[in-house]
């Protein structure tokens, strides 16, 4: 009897299984665009991946997990518009599209997600990736604007140069890594902030948390002018700066601020109950 109802069991799953595999619907779109395209990509459940193409074609491969789903999709010259469309109430396994999508190097880029990772990589125009729980990264982007904001998915950038770089996070933590360019500002309310560069040669860099702490960590030939400064966690710094005059009483442990070689890029680290280290690499 226990046999049998075992049996019974595993013929349930494997059905379930064979349903669930028969429901997902890989699908392709083309679209044929001009130079500085505009690309925007929507999606409730689900991850979205864009890496430069070849020429001046967009390719859109979707990848519908239920038949409780469709895309639309519209083209006005050279923007392109993807959006998932839900036929049902759904969840985030019957509701999931994963997208990748190829697009020219030069194109703008709008990625959005309730879940699902963000993935973009590769361009040289301007990103703009919004998600509640997804998490993002950015990878190898140059002399373009980077705009990120999440609630409590994980933010990571990665070799953006050049970059007009703005992240606002709730409780994700921010990882930059070689990140630089004229200006390069984060705000998070509990979440991490990590910050791993040199800085640029010239740029402003913001780095603010409520709560969280805020970690960064550059080369001693680095030239920086820096103010640091938690209301009630501690500062730490590592380098030997230069003192310089603040509008405020800088107070041992609290606070610091001073200038490294010939000071080219502007850095500000605020936290209000978070810790605040400057660490040498």
């Amino acid at each position: 009897m226990a046999r049998a109802r075992r049996a019974q069991l595993v013929s349930v799953v494997i059905l379930a299984t064979a349903i669930c595999a028969s429901a997902e619907v890989r699908k392709e779109f083309r679209f044929t665009v001009g130079p500085k395209s505009v690309i925007s990509v929507t999606n409730q459940y689900g991850p979205i991946s864009v890496k430069p193409g070849v020429g001046n074609q967009v390719i859109v491969t979707a990848v519908l997990h239920s038949d409780q789903v469709e895309i639309d999709r519209t083209q006005s010259g050279s923007r392109v518009d993807i959006l998932t469309h839900l036929l049902s109430e759904t969840n985030a396994d019957t509701g999931r599209v994963d997208y990748e999508v190829s697009v020219p190097a030069d194109a703008s880029v709008t990625l959005r997600s309730s879940t699902g990772l963000l993935h973009a990589e590769g361009l040289h125009g301007d990103v703009t990736l919004e998600g509640s729980q997804a998490n993002v990264e950015v990878r190898d982007i140059s002399n373009a604007h980077v705009h990120v904001r999440t609630l409590n998915g994980s933010v990571t950038l990665n070799n953006i140069s050049n970059g007009h770089v703005e992240v606002t996070s709730v409780s994700g933590d921010v990882v930059l890594n070689s990140v630089n360019g004229p200006l390069v500002q984060v705000n998070s309310t509990s979440g991490k902030i990590l910050y791993e560069g040199d800085f640029g040669r010239s740029g402003e860099y913001m780095l603010t948390s409520h709560s969280g702490d805020i970690e960064a960590c550059a080369p001693t030939d680095a030239s920086f002018d820096v103010t640091a400064r938690s209301v009630r966690g501690k500062v730490e710094n590592d380098f030997l700066l230069e003192p310089k005059h603040t509008p405020f009483v800088v107070k041992a442990g609290s606070a610091f601020a001073g200038t490294m070689n010939k000071a080219a890029s502007s850095v500000r680290l605020f936290s209000f109950s978070g810790k605040i280290h400057l660490k040498k690499r």
